[in-house]
């Protein structure tokens, strides 16, 4: 099958970029900048250069696609919905698989799954009506599917790696918030990419959360990459407060306390995660 992807050079990119090109699919990727495109071009695919707001280059590589996978994000919501559009509409009834995320869920009451409620931090709570307009579009015939990760691990780390390994190596501990109680769903990101590969054969206006079956609390997780960042499991709470002045908005997602499951997505596409120890991983830096 022919692939067009968005975010070919990023973490979850270069992931299912592997994925795809593993079960034979021809992959085309979107790449910004000529470093993205060297980067792109390592992996395997074909570049197209351009970004999220060319939205003829955008509808005219989804043309020529059977199926798409955005994994980029916008800077902004109009934009962000604007080249789902232009994605859309070029690729017509072919797969169009659309990122989401689990943050959008809040704080879960035990362990729920794509049914549970949106009650989302600031910082995501734009997904709503980005998500809602895209799966609508399965009414005219499209065939719209949403992945919604949980906090990714392995390779980079990316955020976990930013907001609080960096900071642990620099002052010498972990920061977790408050008492570090909080479960995260977390998922792993090569699990993630073969979640990618199987949803291009979902049901239009499918919606798949991506998690793995185990849910450390933040303090394991940031006694688990203390050692693993050689700081012996030194680790140290911080506030809310001093979250939010440190990270931003993204600190209310970091606090919060989910449970989720990915039964659906392993019941209708027979997705399996094969990395379910987190905190190993992270303990071997």
């Amino acid at each position: 099958m022919r692939i067009f992807l968005t975010g070919g050079s990023g973490y979850i990119g270069r992931a299912t970029i592997a994925e795809l090109v593993r079960h034979g699919h021809v992959v085309e990727a979107l790449a910004r900048s000529e470093q993205s495109a060297r980067a792109v071009a390592n992996v395997g695919p074909v570049a197209v250069r351009g970004g999220l707001a060319d939205l003829d280059v955008l509808q005219h590589a989804a043309a020529r696609a059977e199926a798409v996978i955005h994994l980029a994000q916008a800077d902004s919501p109009a934009t962000e919905l604007a080249a789902a559009t232009a994605m859309q509409d070029g690729v017509g009834a072919g797969t169009y698989v659309h990122t989401g995320g689990s943050w959008v869920y809040g704080d879960t009451d035990g362990v729920q799954d794509e049914t549970a409620p949106w009650n989302p931090p600031s910082v995501v709570a734009w997904r709503k009506s980005v998500e809602d307009q895209v799966l609508a579009r399965a009414a005219d015939g499209a065939r719209p599917v949403v992945v919604q990760p949980g906090l990714l691990y392995g390779g980079d780390n990316r955020l976990i790696d930013h907001f609080f390994i960096t900071p642990g190596k620099r002052d010498g501990a972990v920061p977790y918030i408050g008492d570090g109680a909080n479960r995260w769903s977390l998922i792993h990101v090569d699990d993630v990419a073969t979640l990618y590969v199987a949803a291009l054969a979902a049901k239009a206006g499918s919606v798949y959360i991506g998690v793995g079956e185990t849910h450390p609390t933040m303090k394991e997780v940031a006694e688990a990459t203390s050692r693993g960042a050689g700081l012996g499991g030194k680790t140290v709470s911080i506030t809310i407060e001093q979250a939010r002045a440190q990270m931003g908005p993204v600190a209310d997602a970091f606090a919060l306390d989910q449970r989720l499951t990915s039964a659906k997505a392993r019941r209708e596409l027979g997705w399996v995660p094969t990395h379910d120890d987190p905190l190993g991983t992270f303990e071997q830096g």
